[in-house]
């Protein structure tokens, strides 16, 4: 049997498995200050990942209008940050 890391084996793991989702979203909550900056971070309520689509919850109309015009950028940070396609689509609520 051959040998693998307990790193490769939760990837593994988590690749087959349905809490893949659950799992990514919160590595995203987590780093979500970091790749939009304090301000944004700071008026993002929610952050969720449903079927490659990451939805963003804010109550700030001038954020939703910004958030809106940075749809690919936030898309192109998520997927570079964890290098590979965690987002397809950026809903903003």
């Amino acid at each position: 049997m051959a040998e693998i890391s307990l790193q490769d084996a939760l990837q593994q793991f988590l690749l087959k498995s349905k809490i893949k989702e659950k799992v990514q979203a919160l590595e995203i909550k987590d780093v979500w200050e970091e790749l939009m900056g304090k301000t944004i971070a700071s008026y993002t309520e929610n952050i969720q990942l449903i079927n490659q689509q990451l939805i963003i919850t804010t109550h700030i109309a001038a954020l939703k209008n910004e958030l809106i015009f940075q749809k690919e950028k936030i898309i192109n940070r998520v997927n570079e940050r964890f290098n590979y396609f965690a987002v397809k689509e950026v809903i903003i609520r």
